[in-house]
């Protein structure tokens, strides 16, 4: 999978920040099969930034640990046409992640474990998201946790 990773944090993420990041994308990318020219972006941020986000998009003026775009919500956009060739040829982009380090650290604290632990659980739950699972209904919630917890349980960021 293409990962593109922005740091737009105050102090900057850690080398293995962003090697945890890149790491377990990788693995829950090859544990949906996803092409191996799948596209997609995580950026990292302050509450005061991405509480800005979510009043602008959501309409809730308050710092939320993470969003995910998805570029392409059913229904939600104009098609495009093309050759059949060429749309073979591009790649899938799922779109984008917005993560706040500073809800990572808060919700690791309070919940007793790592901060890459709960990084790992943003990151994989917002992926999910841009895969089309959600957890509106509680059997999506059920589904989409399960594999969440496979997911990370197998990578070794086990609660």
């Amino acid at each position: 999978m293409d990962l593109t990773i922005y740091d737009q944090t105050t102090d900057g993420i850690s080398a293995d920040q962003r090697t945890l990041i890149n790491r377990v994308l990788q693995f829950a990318a090859k544990k949906l099969q996803l092409a191996d020219d799948t596209e997609m972006s995580v950026t990292l941020m302050n509450n005061p930034a991405i509480k800005k986000l979510n009043a602008k998009y959501r309409h809730v003026d308050r710092a939320t640990d993470v969003l995910s775009f998805a570029a392409e919500e059913n229904g939600d956009e104009t098609p495009i046409i093309m050759d059949s060739a060429l749309a073979a040829e591009l790649p899938t982009n799922l779109g984008d992640l917005f993560i706040s380090v500073d809800k990572v650290a808060e919700q690791a604290k309070f919940l007793g474990h790592s901060t890459a632990r709960e990084l790992g659980f943003l990151v994989v739950h917002g992926f999910l998201h841009l895969n089309g699972y959600d957890h509106v209904k509680p059997e999506d919630e059920k589904k989409m946790f399960s594999l969440q917890r496979e997911i990370l349980d197998e990578y070794g960021l086990k609660r």
